[in-house]
């Protein structure tokens, strides 16, 4: 059986703000659980696993990375959205009074692959990137991309 699926299991300190925080301000829905241990969440079709931890040891981000826009951190992870939910999170954003890392941005402007993206964190500090794409779905030919082999000389 082959799915498109992906898995990411991350510590979320305190599980019930990382939940309220998904589903509540985010939009996100819970899938399979085992309280107070960890809790599945869908994230927009993947699945984010999220494990209770001490929340008094929240991620501590300082790796900053060179990219277009400036600087964005190291580790994050992110989703593409179509543009309803992407500007529909955004406001709902705005309505929970939650912060951006990095706030939206046009990034390859002009190009097949223009996208609006921003960072948040969640309330364990872990990093997401949420993006949308001027040219929707399918579309955008993503088989192409990577290299059949890197020279590391």
């Amino acid at each position: 059986v082959s799915s498109n699926i992906f898995h990411l299991a991350i510590e979320a300190g305190d599980l019930e703000l990382a939940i309220h925080f998904y589903i509540n301000v985010l939009g996100c829905k819970s899938c399979n659980t085992e309280l107070p241990n960890w809790v599945d969440i869908n994230l927009w079709g993947n699945e984010l696993t999220l494990h209770a931890s001490n929340p008094k040891k929240k991620k501590e981000h300082e790796d900053l990375h060179d990219v277009d826009m400036g600087q964005v951190i190291v580790p994050h992870f992110g989703v593409h959205l179509d543009r309803a939910s992407f500007d529909k999170l955004k406001f709902n954003l705005k309505q929970h009074k939650i912060e951006y890392v990095n706030p939206p941005y046009i990034r390859f402007k002009d190009t097949t692959l223009e996208q609006e993206t921003f960072f948040i964190k969640d309330p364990h500090c872990n990093i997401i990137e949420i993006k949308t794409m001027t040219v929707e779905y399918p579309s955008v030919d993503f088989s192409n991309w990577g290299h059949a082999t890197i020279d590391m000389e």
